[in-house]
């Protein structure tokens, strides 16, 4: 499978990335379909394209796919806007019905992606016998309670905008993830950079000490997203590393959570859930901290300079 998308979009394909070969054992590369139509990419007759977009009228995945389509490959779209021109050109897709997303940066749209690819995901894995019928049942039951859970994230919202008023004057922000949580970050550090004009960057966790650590000083804050079960000893060390060299530390943990907790400087708890499911309730907590950030700032939420919702031409 090749993923294609753009922004907010290609954050939600790496996460299919992960869900695609974490549970269906199928091999994926995530593209920027802007990269994609210029490289003379492999693609292979038996090869299944994935366009991402919101909009269904982005003009780079458009050429993307018109270059999947001559080499014969299969191509799905999952887009939200229904008679998109994306949704016409396509063999095959879903709709993943959000409705009319107004606000510039995509939030919602992104939880729509990112739950349908997790349907896809479900159902390869089921189709394939790449997981046992008790996890995939138990998969199941965790998706049908996240909206339940992300209105208990919701419910923190008081406390984002505290944490939100205390960082606001940032100039430079580290957004890090591991696993499924690391297009999280990516996704995080977008928002930040979209409606707040403050300079972000996402990162895997671990790839912190491989050059952006020399950054932090007590002027950083580090939005660590730290509800993985795997891994966790390796993102507490990252933690202390950071608070070693006087880094704010933001930490998005699982309720109850007592190690990170104690050693960060605000921690923002939500719902624990299973890994492959966890970005749609820990992306929740870093688009209200963007929001409420810009807001401080006197920023145009729903307008940011130099944006537009549809990106249409090259």
């Amino acid at each position: 499978m090749i993923i294609i998308g753009c922004g907010t979009s290609w954050h939600a394909g790496l996460v299919a990335e992960y869900l695609f070969e974490d549970l269906a054992r199928i091999p994926v590369e995530v593209e920027y379909a802007s990269e994609f139509r210029y490289r003379n990419p492999i693609i292979r007759e038996t090869d299944v394209i994935i366009a991402l977009s919101q909009s269904g009228e982005t003009a780079d995945t458009l050429a993307a796919i018109e270059l999947a389509r001559e080499k014969g490959a299969l191509v799905y779209g999952v887009v939200n806007v229904v008679g998109s021109s994306i949704s016409r050109l396509t063999d095959a897709g879903s709709y993943i019905h959000a409705g009319p997303e107004i606000g510039v940066a995509s939030t919602k749209a992104f939880t729509g992606q990112v739950t349908l690819l997790t349907m896809m995901a479900l159902q390869l894995a089921h189709s394939r016998g790449t997981i046992s019928a008790s996890y995939y049942q138990r998969l199941l039951t965790e998706l049908e309670n996240i909206p339940h859970k992300v209105e208990r994230v919701l419910a923190c919202e008081p406390q984002i905008e505290y944490i939100a008023k205390e960082i606001q004057d940032s100039h430079n922000a580290l957004y890090l993830g591991r696993g499924f949580n690391f297009p999280v970050a990516l996704e995080g550090a977008l928002k930040l950079k979209e409606i707040s004009y403050i300079h972000a960057e996402g990162y895997p966790a671990a790839e912190m000490k491989h050059g952006p650590i020399a950054l932090i000083d007590e002027n950083m804050p580090v939005i660590v997203t730290a509800t993985n079960r795997n891994a966790y000893d390796k993102i507490v060390s990252n933690i202390q590393e950071v608070k070693a060299r006087k880094g704010k530390v933001i930490a998005i943990v699982a309720e109850g959570e007592k190690t990170i907790s104690e050693m960060a400087d605000y921690t923002i708890e939500i719902p624990e859930t299973e890994d492959p499911l966890a970005p749609l309730l820990s992306v929740i907590p870093l688009q209200l901290l963007s929001y409420y950030i810009a807001v401080g700032r006197g920023c145009n939420v729903d307008q940011p300079r130099n944006l537009a919702k549809s990106v249409t031409v090259e």
